[in-house]
């Protein structure tokens, strides 16, 4: 019998962290446009719909950036008409006011602009200064939020650069206010080459905080390249955060940082919320199916611990 048949994990809840955690589903654009063969877009319908199954109410969708910087993301226009019926939040990335206008034609009502704490990612990532893309993301929200639009707001490098080295927290609550004052509902917190410790996470929350950022305004982006990713989550849960991005299987990188590694697995973050009692709405096993699901189609076992425990392989 396996864990979950056994009432494992057991519940036991600790002391001030969020009854509830909304979970970011970032599997099907985060994790699939790192991988090097082109997954086809049926895979990837059936897949955002399997993980809306299993209870997910945010799944990130696609990105309408230009297929020659993302091609295994080029099919935008074919897939999210095929999942655009489900009743989630299917966000999707936009770099411009191009990307703004395919993914409105198609009717998407959650948007997304990525930005950098750091020079050195800005230029690798969007070939612009930090204070250049925030002036092109300005008609973008404008845009997206005079239609009604939700707009998140991803910052990258907020903890360490693989340029740069250490970011001052200071850098990243300039850019954290920049694009508040956009119009951005929301805001990632990138960890994207897995540097943080759980320190630092609790000393920028702080910085923000006393910036005039709230906290419910803020999502955390950990990545896992350390080991460090589920001990930052549970910092950021202490602190206050409760809106968590995760992988499905631990799927994803970053293409333009070549020693980040995957994202924090949804399901090792579902097993640690569900042993502290905190609610997220997904059914565990029905997770770790799709996420197997998807291992086959991609020839290779998912990298998730809980994974590899649940489905006895190692």
């Amino acid at each position: 019998m396996s864990a979950l048949g056994l009432g494992l994990p057991m519940t036991v809840p600790a002391p001030g962290l969020p009854a509830r955690v909304r979970i970011h589903e970032v599997g099907a654009r985060d994790g699939l446009q790192n991988e090097k063969a082109t997954v086809p877009t049926e895979v990837k319908a059936e897949f955002i719909r399997r993980l809306a199954d299993a209870g997910l109410t945010t799944i990130e969708a696609t990105s309408f950036v230009h297929p020659k910087w993302v091609p295994q993301l080029a099919d935008a226009e074919q897939l999210f008409p095929q999942v655009s019926d489900l009743s989630v939040d299917l966000p999707v990335l936009v770099p411009n006011e191009r990307g703004l206008d395919r993914a409105l034609a198609l009717g998407a009502r959650r948007v997304a602009v990525f930005a950098s704490a750091t020079e050195s990612f800005a230029k690798a990532n969007l070939n612009r200064t930090v204070d250049e893309a925030l002036a092109m993301f300005e008609p973008v929200v404008a845009r997206a939020k005079a239609d009604g639009v939700h707009v998140r707001g991803y910052l990258s490098m907020c903890f360490g650069d693989p340029w740069e080295g250490p970011v001052p927290a200071a850098q990243v609550v300039r850019v954290c206010t920049a694009l508040l004052d956009l119009g951005c509902d929301e805001l990632s917190l990138g960890d994207t080459i897995g540097v943080a410790t759980p320190g630092q996470v609790t000393a920028l929350l702080t910085a923000l905080s006393a910036e005039g950022v709230p906290t419910e305004a803020l999502g955390v982006h950990f990545h896992d390249t350390y080991g460090q990713a589920l001990a930052n989550t549970l910092a950021a849960l202490q602190y206050g955060v409760s809106t968590v991005d995760a992988s499905a299987g631990g799927l994803g990188g970053c293409p333009y940082a070549k020693s980040a590694t995957g994202n924090l697995a949804t399901e090792d973050l579902v097993w640690m919320l569900h042993g502290l009692g905190i609610d997220t709405g997904v059914d565990l096993g029905r997770l770790v199916a799709t996420s197997e699901w998807m291992a086959d189609r991609l020839g290779r076992p998912s990298p998730s611990r809980t994974v590899r425990a649940l489905s006895h392989k190692e």
